[in-house]
């Protein structure tokens, strides 16, 4: 059974994923929402299916689409069952980049998931030194924090391990030229290890894309091919990266409650 730590299930592209998903079958997959217009749709999809579960957050791509009640409206969302916070971050990539902005709404969810000891999901492109400084200074949610799609390096891994960072590999780095973010997961500590597939973006290559959209996008079911490519690249069986991945994933996501996954 497969579990996605990332992914964009209300992203209308997908509408019609979910019945190969339940056939794989999936096991759990978190459902980061990215700004406020897209928290209900999470939030009804974690309704309909045990296996989803919701994240609620305000990507840096969409600040200036924020409206006044944001943080009450977060709250709000929050309160859904298995609900955590992201995807939330620092992005230096898009175009001029408003960083004073972005750390205060990046710090106000931290801390709401600090004070409520919740998982939180980070983006941080193209952004290190500014996140450093942050999660080095801010409080952190006790159970730990994912950086996904983490692209950094040994050193930076080192870094965030000392301060309950969890981190997922995309389907993206199976890319040839990807090879020393492989080389980094490869040696990464196995307590820590997440998967992801943050479809419908960041498609793997086609030798590990059996399932395609039909704009081309990356499909989420995915997610198997991803994680046996992830087994092969650190030298492990499958089912061993497949038993620490669901450790590791009741661990940082975990409820305390059972669930129809079976935990």
């Amino acid at each position: 059974m497969w579990i996605d730590a990332h992914n964009h299930l209300q992203d209308p592209r997908l509408a019609g994923t979910l019945e190969e998903l339940e056939a794989l079958p999936i096991k759990a997959a978190v459902v980061d929402g990215t700004r406020e217009t897209d928290w209900p749709q999470v939030a009804d999809l974690a309704a309909k299916h045990a296996w989803v579960f919701p994240a609620f957050g305000l990507h840096p791509w969409f600040l200036a689409e924020r409206t006044a009640a944001w943080r009450v409206r977060l709250l709000e969302a929050l309160r859904t069952p298995r609900a955590s916070i992201g995807e939330i971050g620092l992005d230096g990539w898009m175009h001029n980049p408003d960083f004073a902005a972005q750390e205060e709404v990046f710090r106000d969810q931290l801390a709401i998931a600090a004070e409520r000891n919740l998982p939180v999901t980070i983006h941080c492109l193209k952004a290190w030194p500014r996140m450093c400084k942050i999660l080095k200074t801010a409080p952190l949610p006790a159970r730990g924090f994912l950086m996904h799609a983490f692209a950094g390096s040994r050193e930076e891994v080192r870094e965030l391990l000392d301060i309950g960072a969890y981190f997922s590999f995309s389907g993206a780095f199976l890319h040839e030229r990807k090879r020393a973010i492989q080389d980094v997961y490869a040696w990464m500590p196995q307590d820590r290890l997440l998967v992801e597939t943050d479809a419908p973006a960041m498609n793997p290559p086609p030798s590990h894309q059996r399932h395609v959209l039909g704009d081309g996008g990356n499909h989420p079911a995915n997610i198997a091919d991803i994680t046996l490519a992830l087994a092969q690249i650190r030298c492990t069986h499958p089912e061993v990266l497949c038993e620490a991945v669901a450790a590791n994933f009741q661990r940082l996501f975990g409820t305390g409650q059972k669930t129809n996954c079976g935990w």
